[in-house]
């Protein structure tokens, strides 16, 4: 194959650099972001502010709303949770 490739064979020089040298993959640089200390909808407007404003990538606030989502998917189990106790602790007393 390397034969082949050192006399001109462009395919053979295609297959021996591809699986020599891998594919370059998208890279973002970290942005550092101060979110504000408030709700979780004020934080997703202020990623969205600064992406919109060029401060921040939008794969990268793409990532952050997606985890500001988990984070208030995850809240709500917390307080439906507590919410639960709180309603047996009260049904379980005479």
């Amino acid at each position: 194959m390397m034969a082949r490739a050192l006399d001109g064979d462009v395919g053979a020089a295609r297959l021996l650099l591809e699986r020599a040298i891998a594919p370059l993959k998208a890279a973002e640089q970290s942005q550092a972001l101060s979110l504000p200390d408030g709700t979780l909808t004020q934080q997703g407007r202020a990623v969205l502010a600064s992406v919109a404003a060029g401060e921040l990538a939008p794969g990268q606030g793409a990532a952050l709303l997606g985890a500001i989502g988990t984070l208030a998917r995850v809240t709500e189990i917390d307080e439906l949770a507590r919410r639960i106790e709180v309603l047996e602790e009260k049904n379980a007393k005479p």
